[in-house]
């Protein structure tokens, strides 16, 4: 039974994995087909020298680091008030911003900025995309934290409070530090969200503002250019290097 389960799973791993394996491959390919014609560098090469590569990645990186930066601080606050106060209609937001579907989020928020920027005179950047990836990262902040936060003693905080600290400061000297590898777990994690997003990016960018994501869609879509399959394992591996490292921290919780 045991090997039956093993040899199961193996097999579900295989179907899962083995277009990004096959992916992979290809990007050491000499050619430019799915014929392998030689082990070579030559994609990665290129990928390296496509300045419109390089500006969307730099994109992609700013815009995820700003968006995990103000979706961390706000929502490990949020976090921290959901569990001093539990409210169910905060809770019921959160879970529902989860699972609406990509293409309504960005529609709305396409339409919010649009309505706002008429009166501000604004236009579609990076800044709409870095607010859009903010909002949808701060829900999964937030549960990353207050799950870690369910598992606290909340007598630590009363305690600190008892010896003359406000409210603020036992948060910041006594919960915070022990909220650091959840914080830095859900840093991880929005992170890789942000870097990862097509759909939202693609209605809130503009005409002027494009991320990796964005291009790599672009390329595919004109024919598969090898240079894709490049850029693409090294997304893989660097986010998947992050997830590992997320975990890792989940579990020092």
């Amino acid at each position: 039974m045991r090997r039956a389960i093993a040899c199961a799973a193996a097999l579900l791993l295989l179907f899962l994995h083995a277009p990004l394996v096959v992916l992979a491959v290809f990007s050491f390919n000499a050619g430019r087909f799915t014929l392998w014609e030689g082990f070579s560098l030559r994609w990665y090469e290129e990928a390296a020298r496509d300045a419109r590569l390089i500006e969307a990645a730099g994109n992609s990186l700013l815009i995820a680091a700003a968006a995990t930066a103000a979706a961390t601080v706000a929502g490990t606050l949020c976090a921290w008030a959901l569990w001093k106060r539990e409210s169910r209609t905060l809770m019921l937001g959160l879970s529902l911003s989860l699972v609406t579907p990509e293409i309504v989020t960005g529609v709305a928020l396409l339409a919010l900025f649009q309505w706002l920027f008429r009166f501000a005179g604004l236009q579609l950047g990076l800044h709409t995309v870095v607010l859009a990836h903010t909002s949808f990262c701060l829900a999964f902040v937030v549960l990353v934290v207050l799950a870690r936060l369910r598992t606290m003693d909340s007598s630590l905080e009363e305690a600190a409070m008892d010896l003359g600290a406000t409210e603020w400061q036992a948060f910041r000297r006594v919960t915070l530090p022990n909220l650091v590898p959840a914080v830095l777990s859900a840093a991880l994690l929005a992170f890789t969200i942000s870097f990862d997003d097509y759909v939202i990016t693609s209605l809130v960018a503009g005409v002027d503002t494009e991320t990796l994501p964005m291009v790599l869609y672009a390329m595919a879509r004109r024919g598969g250019s090898p240079v894709v399959n490049a850029v693409s394992t090294v997304v893989v591996v660097a986010l998947g290097a992050g997830i590992l490292a997320a975990e890792s921290l989940r579990e020092k919780r």
